[in-house]
């Protein structure tokens, strides 16, 4: 399991840039909120389960406090709530495939859940009861767009990459529209190596838009195509075994940055920037610093950026001004510091010692092969 801890901002206030919308980088604490729905007649077993969730999760590095609370109108209804000191440390261990097993026996005795993950931006105490100051928080609360963005990731076996290529450009899209409040945005697909990414942008829930979408024929149809040449095995027609799937898929986003500027020429492309091991969550944190400092440029080739991390995977995915390959590579790359970090990827390794060159090589080497690209008519 890889688990870090990333300090608070100093001072333990800060000023957010209004051209991130997302970050988990703010040093801000993490207040976590998991909604469960017990089967009648599992509670001693959904409390058994709790407790040994509890002891363990206790240790984890960045883990501040935890909560069990049961509802007083209906005693299958639960809510856990857990504070953390920010944001990293909890989706480092939420990822980690220890917490797959541990949560696993939950699944047996829990009808539904949904998980939902805010940044403390304001706090009381009472100066009475003698409670310390509230550390971290937001000067000011972000400013979003409305959009949601995830991705999913999975690989498949070496070789089977151009079929599936094929087989995932090669259908119909499902309708948009999830209900009066929710629609699937845009879905865009690249694959890197044997390993695919499919990036969403929805507006409203994005769980209803993931549901939605899985159930679409279009979509099952094109899923259960390309179940032979996945390196993991999944059965999605199991609920126990599409859950494991998609948590283990789940790609989440860290950080959005735009500079406002909206093109209807721009292109959208994708890169795989391969971490060494333990170096995802700071790798990704580097390359969001860039990305906000470059936001400033009003001639940017980079219009807008979005860095999707889990463990040691982190892709970057970019709305571009232009030709791509026109751009400054270094830019595009959206490099804070060559030598920092080389320290911490493998794909850079070639850019430190050689220049200009060497940093087009890299960003070659780090473009995803786009698959396919589809907004929906009033995205």
């Amino acid at each position: 399991m890889t688990t870090m801890s990333t300090p608070a901002s100093d001072p333990l206030t800060r000023q957010v840039s209004h051209q991130v919308s997302q970050s988990v980088f703010d040093g801000s604490r993490l207040r976590v909120v998991l909604l469960v729905e017990v089967y009648d007649g599992a509670q001693q077993q959904f409390l058994e389960t709790y407790e040994q969730l509890r002891s363990h999760v206790e240790s984890v590095p960045g883990h501040i406090s935890e909560q069990l609370c049961q509802s007083i109108e209906n005693p299958s209804q639960w809510l856990i709530t857990s504070e953390w000191e920010s944001a990293p440390p909890f989706l480092s261990w939420v990822s980690s495939e220890e917490h797959v097993r541990m949560v696993k026996p939950l699944h047996s005795c829990v009808r539904d859940t949904r998980s939902l993950r805010f940044h403390v931006v304001r706090e009381t105490s009472n100066p009475v009861a003698g409670a310390e100051s509230p550390r971290g928080g937001l000067q000011t609360p972000r400013i979003g767009d409305g959009v949601i963005r995830h991705a999913l990731t999975f690989t498949v076996k070496p070789g089977s990459e151009d079929v599936v290529a094929e087989i995932l450009a090669d259908y119909a899209s499902p309708e948009p529209r999830v209900d009066d409040t929710t629609r699937v945005c845009r879905t865009s697909l690249f694959l890197h190596g044997n390993r695919v990414v499919r990036a969403l942008e929805v507006r409203g829930d994005l769980l209803a838009a993931l549901r939605h979408v899985a159930e679409q024929p279009e979509v099952r149809a094109v899923e259960e195509a390309i179940n032979p040449y996945l390196e993991q095995d999944r059965d999605l027609g199991d609920p126990e075994s599409a859950r494991v799937f998609y948590t283990r898929a789940a790609l989440p986003a860290v950080h959005h940055v735009t500079t406002g500027e909206r093109d209807p020429a721009a292109q959208r492309h994708a890169l795989s920037y391969p971490a060494r091991p333990g170096c995802g969550m700071r790798l990704a944190q580097l390359l969001a610093e860039r990305d906000e400092a470059a936001a400033d440029d009003p001639h940017g080739a980079v219009l807008c950026s979005t860095i999707f991390q889990r463990d040691d995977v982190v892709v970057r995915l970019i709305d571009v001004r232009g030709d791509l390959a026109a751009a400054d590579p270094a830019v595009t790359l959206g490099l804070p510091d060559a030598g920092r970090v080389t320290e911490l990827t493998t794909l850079l390794d070639d850019a430190s010692t050689a220049g200009g060159g060497a940093l087009a090589r890299a960003l070659a080497g780090a473009r995803m092969e786009p698959v396919t690209d589809r907004r929906s008519p009033d995205a």
